[in-house]
C-alpha cells in the first residue's frame, strides 16, 4: 500500500488545484475535489457542468439543478464547476453526455474508477 501524500495529488501527478468556489464544491465544501475514506461516492472529478449532463443526471435520479435551501445548495447550472462522483462521470461517458474535465483539479483517486485516457478525452 502506498503512503498517503502530504499534499493532495491530481490525475496528472501534480498538486490538486481548486475546482470551484461559486458555488462551493467538494466533499469537504472547500472548493477542492479532495477525498477521504468516508467519501464513498468519490467526489473526485472536477467538471464544468453542461445542460446536457444536468438533464442526464436528473434523468438518472440526481437532480443537481433544483435548489435545496435546507442543505445550503442553490442548484447548479451550465458553466458551474463541480466535484462529481467518479462513477457518475463514467456513467455519463458511457451514455455520451459527460461534461468537460479540469484535470489539474481532478483528484488522483478518480483513477480508481475512470481511466486517465477517458478523462483526457474530456479535458477542458
Amino acid at each position: 500500500m502506498r503512503p498517503v501524500p502530504d499534499k493532495p495529488v491530481n490525475v496528472l501527478g501534480g498538486p490538486l488545484v481548486e475546482c470551484g468556489l461559486d458555488p462551493v464544491t467538494g466533499y469537504f465544501r472547500d472548493g477542492h475535489c479532495n477525498t477521504c475514506p468516508s467519501d464513498t461516492g468519490s467526489h473526485t472529478v472536477c467538471v464544468i457542468m453542461t445542460d446536457e449532463f444536468l438533464a442526464f443526471s436528473k434523468y438518472v435520479g440526481n437532480d443537481l439543478t433544483t435548489p435545496r435551501p435546507a442543505f445550503g445548495f442553490e442548484g447548479l447550472m451550465a458553466g458551474d464547476r463541480w466535484c462529481l462522483c467518479a462513477a457518475r462521470f463514467l456513467q455519463a461517458h458511457d451514455e455520451g453526455c459527460a461534461p468537460r474535465v479540469n484535470l489539474e483539479a481532478t483528484h488522483i483517486r478518480a483513477l480508481e474508477v475512470v481511466g486517465l485516457e477517458v478523462l483526457r478525452a474530456y479535458s477542458a
